[in-house]
């Protein structure tokens, strides 16, 4: 029974291990390239008034773009389902991108709002210990650390790519 127990539960942890790896690669770098549109006077006002926003209208700033990327992503499955698998593929592959990127930029600034809910902060602070707990595994397992390597190694790869590339006159 305890070994059905554990396979269950890796089984279950399974796709929540692939959000939490998706966010750790995603969330923060995308709200890093939004964050950098703050340099524009619009956006910067823009988000200066989002951050301003008091905790109800802060939770329809962050909800409601996010949920309406819905709509698309039925879409793409509409499309799937029309035998447009690569339209459809690509449609999801840019709302994910880009709803992560839009709601997480958004989480950065209504987060102080949404915290004074006191439902939110019920919600977010047990869920937010569990994620640096289960990352903190995560990050110390091998495979992680070499997929860390990896990712460097072709970082760097890039970058001297790039070097070369933006040195040359065409």
């Amino acid at each position: 029974m305890n070994r059905f127990k554990i396979i269950l539960r890796n089984l279950l942890l399974a796709p929540v291990l692939l959000v939490l790896l998706f966010e750790e690669w995603g969330w923060e770098p995308l709200a890093r390239v939004f964050a950098k549109l703050a340099k524009l006077p619009f956006w910067a006002r823009l988000e200066g008034f989002i951050s301003g926003l008091p905790p109800w209208a802060a939770l329809l700033a962050f909800g409601v773009p996010v949920a309406s990327l819905v709509p698309v992503k039925l879409l793409a499955l509409y499309l799937f389902s029309q035998g447009h698998p690569a339209i459809g593929l690509g449609l999801i592959i840019a709302a994910k991108v880009t709803g992560t990127a839009i709601a997480a930029r958004l989480f950065q600034l209504t987060q102080p709002a949404l915290m004074r809910l006191t439902w939110f902060a019920r919600i977010y602070t047990p869920w937010k210990a569990w994620k640096d707990r289960v990352l903190a595994q995560v990050r110390s397992s091998a495979l992680w650390r070499a997929v860390r390597s990896v990712k460097a190694q072709i970082g760097s790869m890039a970058q001297k790519l790039w070097a070369s590339v933006k040195g040359k006159p065409f």
